[in-house]
């Protein structure tokens, strides 16, 4: 079953989002009224019984639900309900909001891929949380506090039957806190900041055989320490369904940041009679996106990263550590006629692996074993040619003949692949004309120029013949072909080397045309 989580994730920003300093005479009206309007505008039908009694709102019997957008992987319905809600004006401005120790979340529908119905509720429940609001109706902070706050799976109903013993799905806060800023005027903008000391998740499940299915059985836990993030967003004022696409053309934005002190992840798990065991942990990570009509921003990093991996079906466990990893993305979304920016980076810094791993290819130590190190980072121009946010054009991409962009210009910013005593580095400025493609290539025709270096390659040559995994001849192969692109450097084997493509179609290496 594919669930989105930003049908919960919507309802509990505006369920955690709270004030703090005083500013006017803020009624709890006011604000009931304000979550009523960002749960609409975002797909949610809100329903319930309103009373007032001296200085409290009381919202009885609520209700939120939303239907899955098209495309969703299942035919589904959302809704959160909460008995009691209230919202008491403390006479100083503000207005304290009350929520119940326990709210369901119940989810129900048809899984599009199994055509089965499904049901299932999960739990969101919070201990001691303490939330006011203030600001005027169209200028709102939130601030709040939470000791605990926890998502728990209730129950789970899969083609009529009753699955909630065979999966158990937990997942904690400790010690959140934040605030969030609403904004409306012919937008809603909001800005948030959020803590958490820590965040833990622990899944569990006993599947029985079944006509569709092998048994299986497996257990996910894992923790985050010391989370934050910071987020905006400007969102329409009307009410939308939750479709992405359908909200990031009306002008819908949003961006964020975050960061973590150290997380862990281990998994085991059973199946077809063979046996899985996963772990993994880090100290410390960012995390950036950035989404609207125009353009995505991905970026994630982590440092001291450690995994290791066995199993019934591998020979051997497999140690992998990493100082550093990251990758960044940057691409856009929009048609244009005009090439727009986009960027790609990925790290993999000081990559290690365990001794048994080497001794598969390498048993007498012959290869250096320092830490490895891979970075790419590229930036460019490219024309998008078709409408990435037509769920039309988007579903039919994978049939269609036609490119859905065109290259004008890339940039090599950054090459470094450090690995096995050697080390290629490089830079690149290539434009393409993409009225011409280049013959029995089906490239644009570039034209620019890519400089490299290479350090220690003869010397790699040398083990790797050594090592009986390469041939005499086919090391004199490659020898020539070095020679042929490539000439001395400074320093002991050493090698550089200048590509260039001008408009013609011509190649030159170190200024000797190839082609």
């Amino acid at each position: 079953m594919n669930f989105r989580f930003g049908y919960c994730s919507a309802a509990v920003v505006a369920l955690a989002a709270v004030c703090g300093p005083a500013w006017a005479d803020l009624k709890g009206q006011d604000v009931w009224s304000d979550w009523v309007s960002y749960m609409e505008a975002n797909g949610y039908e809100v329903t319930g019984t309103q009373s007032q009694s001296g200085n409290t709102l009381t919202v009885s019997d609520v209700t939120m639900a939303m239907a899955a957008a098209e495309g969703a992987g299942a035919d589904m319905v959302a809704t959160m309900r909460a008995d009691k809600m209230e919202f008491m004006e403390n006479g100083d401005g503000s207005v304290s909001i009350m929520l119940p120790a326990v709210m369901p979340m119940e989810f129900s529908g048809t899984d599009m891929e199994t055509e089965k119905p499904f049901a299932l509720t999960v739990n969101i429940e919070q201990s001691g949380m303490s939330m006011t609001a203030a600001g005027t109706p169209t200028d709102l902070t939130y601030t709040y506090t939470a000791p605990s706050m926890s998502m728990q799976l209730a129950s789970l109903m899969v083609d009529g039957e009753d699955m909630s013993s065979n999966v158990s799905v937990l997942v904690k806060m400790t010690n959140a806190g934040g605030n969030t800023k609403m904004a409306i005027g012919d937008m809603r903008v909001a800005t948030q900041a959020m803590n958490v000391d820590s965040l833990s998740y622990d899944i569990a499940f006993d599947v029985p055989e079944s006509d569709d299915s092998e048994a299986a059985t497996g257990t996910v836990v894992g923790s985050v320490v010391g989370l934050a993030f910071e987020a905006s967003s400007t969102t329409p004022l009307e009410k939308m369904p939750y479709d992405l696409q359908a909200m990031l053309k009306a002008g819908f934005e949003g961006s964020g940041t975050g960061s973590y002190d150290s997380g862990k992840l281990d998994v085991n798990g059973t199946g077809d009679g063979a046996s899985f065991q996963y772990s993994s942990a880090s100290q410390g990570g960012d995390l950036e996106f950035a989404m609207s009509a125009a353009q995505l921003i991905y970026g994630l990093s982590q440092k001291q990263t450690a995994i290791n991996v066995s199993g019934s079906q591998i020979p051997f466990p497999v140690s992998l550590e990493m100082a550093k990893y990251g990758m960044r993305l940057m691409m856009p979304l929009s048609q244009s006629d005009e090439a727009q920016d986009f960027e790609l980076g990925v790290t993999l810094g000081d990559f290690t692996m365990s001794d048994m791993l080497w001794n598969i290819f390498d048993a007498g130590a012959v290869l250096p074993r320092d830490p490895a190190t891979i970075l790419v980072d590229l930036a460019g121009k490219a024309k998008i040619l078709v409408d990435f946010l037509d769920p039309a054009v988007t579903a039919d991409l994978e049939n269609s003949e036609t490119a859905p962009a065109e290259f004008d210009s890339l940039a090599i910013r950054n090459l470094l692949i450090s690995a096995v005593g050697a080390e290629l580095t490089g830079t690149g400025d290539v434009t393409f004309d993409n009225s011409k493609m280049m013959p029995g290539v089906g490239i644009p025709q570039p034209a620019g120029e890519v400089n490299l270096k290479l350090v220690g390659a003869n010397g790699l040559i040398d083990k790797l013949i050594t090592m009986g995994l390469l041939s005499d001849q086919d090391a004199m192969g490659a020898r020539m072909m070095m020679g042929m692109l490539a000439v001395p450097g400074e320093g002991d084997d050493t090698l550089t080397s200048k590509i260039e493509m001008n408009a013609e179609g011509h190649i030159m290496a170190n200024g000797q045309r190839i082609q």
